[in-house]
């Protein structure tokens, strides 16, 4: 019996037109793509399809829309080695890859910003905390202010080295939001864990801030089924919501 496939169509798309580029080389990095009607008429779909596989392929970095220019695919040819990995698989793989890495020092960072931040900075971050906190009520996209609330922090460690990874953080905040578009679950962790965050902040409690964004990001691994091996520890923290 054959396998049915799960994927949306819009996913699927998202994978032809990759294979096209990758494989196939119907189109180059740097190319940009056919107008919207013409690459919808020869994919056999819709142009609401299309721009949901485009969309796709954008916050992956595959493509880049330039306003009022069209579509471009990236000039960066290293995040065409997928291994024969799907689209959708590759993004998890690389969300993965991102999480650990944000465990590994991103509840640092907080600790160092509950310290070395000015009274200015940390006002800043508790600014960009609410209006994350309105977004979500208001059920809008949050995902330029939720990057700005991480970055607001990670800017207030002052450390250099911790500042160069911004921009992995900032994709790693957008590819989450954007493949949970349909769900709730990650809102409202956020919404929580923001404010537990937050609250340490306010306090210069270093140890209360760093478990707080620790539990941030294990919240995320365990919504977005991103898990590898889990520490029993940090599960039955998550389970109680409280602060060790």
């Amino acid at each position: 019996m054959r396998k049915k496939n799960t994927k949306s169509l819009a996913q699927q798309t998202a994978d032809e037109i990759y294979d096209m580029i990758i494989r196939e080389h119907t189109f180059q990095p740097g190319e940009k793509l056919p107008n919207e009607n013409e690459l919808s008429d020869s994919l056999g779909i819709s142009r609401s399809t299309l721009r949901e596989a485009i969309q796709i392929l954008t916050a992956q970095g595959i493509l880049k829309v330039k306003r009022g220019s069209g579509t471009f695919i990236t000039n960066d040819t290293s995040l065409f080695n997928d291994f024969g990995l799907s689209n959708f698989d590759r993004i998890r793989i690389k969300l993965k890859d991102l999480y650990e890495m944000r465990l590994l020092f991103e509840p640092q960072v907080t600790e160092l910003a509950c310290r070395r931040a000015t009274e200015e900075e940390l006002n800043y971050i508790c600014e960009q905390g609410e209006i994350v906190a309105q977004i979500i009520r208001d059920g809008k996209d949050r995902t330029e202010s939720d990057q700005e609330f991480h970055k607001a922090i990670i800017m207030a460690s002052h450390n250099d080295f911790m500042i160069r990874l911004i921009p992995l953080i900032n994709r790693a905040v957008s590819e989450s939001i954007f493949i949970n578009a349909s769900g709730t679950t990650l809102a409202e962790n956020t919404l929580r864990d923001h404010a537990m965050i937050m609250e340490f902040l306010r306090k210069r409690d270093e140890r209360g801030a760093r478990n707080a964004m620790e539990i941030h990001i294990h919240h995320a691994i365990h919504t977005l089924n991103l898990n590898r091996e889990e520490d029993p520890r940090m599960s039955k923290q998550i389970a109680r919501r409280g602060i060790s």
